[in-house]
């Protein structure tokens, strides 16, 4: 009889399990509904994968982001076990030669999106499969109190239905109190639990540095911190600037950016996961699945606008326990764009809809159709022609994705595919009359299996390395045979894609939701004012700030973050606590406390150290002000 433990050690060669694996892993095969909210890097993907292999039958994951599913397959697929992909950008064929394999019993595990559980193709093939576990990935996302709420997601709500007695995990590294109660709610828990851990990072210093120039500073930083480094920036642009003003300086760096083709951005992920790249400068896009435990430092050019997003970022830094550091280069404009950002990110109703209308007309789609549409999306050309801001654009976009008329998806996570169109008779004439691309035709047949009539995902950057030739010699001769009819090529497109959900509609039949729009703005202004008094806040010990935002408190400062430094530097323990308790002494005595009266007599230095303390109190709530303006006990 195989264990957890010895699934564990055969699958993945760890001796143990992690804090809070084992119990969650337990209470899933038990058949219970299950959250776990674990930090970033703590294992939650074990936490679903381990009771699927020990489950009769497969375990459906819904993520949101094919980047992810993509991750989490391949690390399964390495370690030989079954699963498949479905998302938008594959066509309706595709995704029934999943399906028909999914009813046969081929895989073990079959990632979602959320979108693909109202298709009618899925609701016909799902009755006929045999589930064992639904794992909700990223579960914050479907509740209104997350910082990526996602309609589709309420979707799953109805899937439990058909699946009476299947248990559930629900997975998420960033959600607030507010949204784990939403969690269970919106899946209907049957005889949950949930499991919490904590958000502290105690050998994480947090810094936010408000600079002149974040050039110079990011250059101080990256000299003086040894070891691997990830620099984020919101810019994709700004990432080649800055590794180039590295390299120009002497530092080992390299860029990344979703823009990127797939084979340049594994080069660069794999240059840095193997140390021969220090510092990588890059967008959200990178870090997405990828444990690597000795990174010492992560720095933030600019501003994250989420809390959540923030410690997700900042968490991949120091995660083999050793001193590490988390960083945030700001000045006064970058506080100012990001109050700006609030009305940019929901622009008006009318704005909306011109985009709605602007894109139909740029895809040619007409009243009535579009459903399941699939097209290639160049942002820069659209605005151009349509007279767009790229903000607003992108900002309407989104909006529509949330609520449901499209998907967006990154395009480089979608191989090329291959078919085989020739018959075998063809290929061994042409063969012989074109000797020059007999080697690659053979390569291509040996590598990919089931090619003949059938698309096939391949990967020409490995084709180049079996053959030892450059990619664009495979890309040219792949292209050669595609016009000798040989093969179909189906070359993996750089461009993001939008794929209609439903027929486009006239505007006077749009509905957008303006209510949860309200809601939403709300929320995301809410998040936007705790980034900025987070990272100007000078008095309170930011670990025990950035945790008190995800419900958990801790009643000890880091001691190692810049504001528990600063009072390091200006008070010694002793005399910090003396004074608090002096302070508090006085309050219970008389009551509260008349801050003037009370410094009346003190020196010029004690002071300044009691006014310290007082401002401390008072931010930890610990002190509150009455109706006199005197300190009294919160």
């Amino acid at each position: 009889m195989h264990t957890p433990l010895s699934i564990l050690q055969k699958y993945w060669q760890y001796p143990c399990f992690r804090p809070l694996q084992e119990s969650i892993i337990q209470h899933v095969l038990e058949g219970n509904d299950t959250l776990a909210i674990l930090p970033t890097g703590a294992g939650k993907s074990i936490c679903y994968q381990i009771p699927a292999l020990l489950l009769q039958g497969a375990c459906i994951v819904v993520s949101p982001l094919i980047a992810l599913m993509k991750d989490q397959a391949l690390g399964l697929k390495k370690r030989g076990i079954s699963c498949a992909i479905v998302h938008t950008g594959m066509s309706s064929d595709e995704v029934e030669q999943v399906y028909i394999k999914m009813t046969e019993g081929a895989f073990k595990f079959l990632f979602v999106s959320p979108e693909r559980l109202k298709s009618n193709l899925f609701l016909d093939f799902f009755p006929h499969w045999k589930i064992s576990l639904l794992a909700i990935d990223e579960a914050h996302c479907i509740s209104q109190w997350g910082y990526d709420f996602r309609p589709p997601y309420l979707e799953i709500a109805a899937i439990r239905m058909m699946i009476p007695g299947v248990p559930v995990i629900a997975l998420s590294a960033s959600a607030t109190p507010f949204v784990q109660k939403d969690i269970i709610e919106k899946l209907a828990f049957k005889n949950g639990q949930t499991f919490f851990s904590t958000f502290k990072r105690d050998n994480l210093s947090i810094s936010t540095l408000e600079v002149e120039s974040k050039m110079v500073k990011l250059l101080d930083i990256v000299e003086k911190v040894k070891g691997t480094k990830i620099v984020y920036c919101k810019n994709r642009k700004r990432t080649k600037e800055i590794a180039e003003l590295l390299i120009s300086n002497g530092f080992s760096a390299d860029y990344y950016h979703a823009g990127l083709a797939q084979e340049v951005r594994n080069k660069k992920q794999d240059s840095w996961l193997s140390n021969h790249t220090e510092t990588i400068v890059c967008t959200n896009a990178f870090g997405m699945g990828i444990d690597k435990a000795d990174v010492r430092c992560v720095i933030h050019f600019d501003i994250p606008d989420t809390p959540e997003a923030y410690y997700q970022e900042m968490g991949r830094a120091g995660r083999d326990g050793l001193k590490s550091y988390a960083v945030v280069l700001y000045n006064q404009k970058d506080i100012e764009a990001l109050k700006l950002g609030i009305e940019q990110k929901y622009p008006p109703l009318n704005t909306i809809k011109e985009i709605y209308q602007s894109l139909a007309y740029y895809f040619e789609v007409g009243i009535g159709s579009g459903n399941e549409s699939v097209f290639d999306f160049e942002i820069s050309d659209f605005c151009k022609k349509f007279d767009h801001q790229v903000i607003e654009t992108l900002s309407s976009i989104k909006i529509l994705e949330q609520q449901g008329f499209w998907a967006i998806s990154e395009s480089v996570y979608m191989p090329s595919k291959v078919s085989v169109i020739a018959s075998k008779e063809a290929v061994t004439l042409f063969e012989e009359r074109l000797p020059d691309y007999d080697e690659i035709l053979k390569l291509l047949l040996r590598m990919y299996g089931g090619i003949w009539n059938h698309y096939i995902p391949i990967d020409e950057f490995l084709m180049a390395q079996k053959a030892q030739v450059s990619t664009d010699y495979i890309h040219h001769i792949l292209q050669q045979l595609h016009k000798h009819h040989m093969i179909d090529y189906r070359q993996r497109r750089s461009n993001p894609q939008i794929t209609y959900l439903h027929d486009r509609v006239d505007l006077m039949f749009l509905k957008i939701d303006m209510q949860l729009m309200a809601t939403l703005k709300a929320r995301y202004e809410e998040r936007v004012h705790f980034m900025i008094d987070f990272i100007t806040n000078r008095h309170t010990c930011k670990a025990k700030h950035l945790i008190a935002f995800f419900g958990e408190k801790i009643e000890d400062d880091c001691k190692i973050c810049d504001n528990c430094l600063a009072y390091k530097k200006t008070l010694q323990a002793d005399e910090f606590v003396r004074i608090k308790n002096t302070i508090l002494q006085h309050i219970s005595f008389h009551k509260s406390l008349h801050v003037p009266t009370f410094c009346k007599n003190l020196r010029s230095n004690e002071v300044e150290k009691t006014m310290k303390i007082i401002r401390f109190l008072l931010d930890e709530k610990k002190l509150k002000l009455n109706e006199s303006g005197d300190l009294i006990i919160s």
